[in-house]
C-alpha cells in the first residue's frame, strides 16, 4: 500500500507542476494570438531566398523580362 500512496502523491505533484506551468504561459500571453502563426507562413518574407521563381501575372502568364511587355 505504501507505493500506491507514493504514486498517487506523485500523480498529485506532477498535475500541480501541469498546471502552474499552465497558468504561467497563460500569464505570459501566449494564447493570444492563435491565427498570427497560422498565417505566418504564408508570408513571403519566410521563403527560401535562394529559390528564384518568376512571378505570375493575374492571367496566369510568366511576367516579361525586366518587366517589358
Amino acid at each position: 500500500m505504501s507505493s500506491m500512496g507514493m504514486l498517487i502523491v506523485l500523480s498529485l505533484a506532477m498535475g500541480a507542476v501541469g498546471l502552474v506551468v499552465f497558468l504561467w504561459t497563460m500569464r505570459d500571453g501566449q494564447y493570444d494570438d492563435l491565427d498570427g502563426a497560422a498565417e505566418r507562413i504564408l508570408l513571403d518574407q519566410y521563403a527560401d531566398p535562394e529559390r528564384k521563381v518568376e512571378p505570375e501575372r493575374m492571367d496566369g502568364s510568366k511576367s516579361a523580362p525586366n518587366n517589358q511587355e
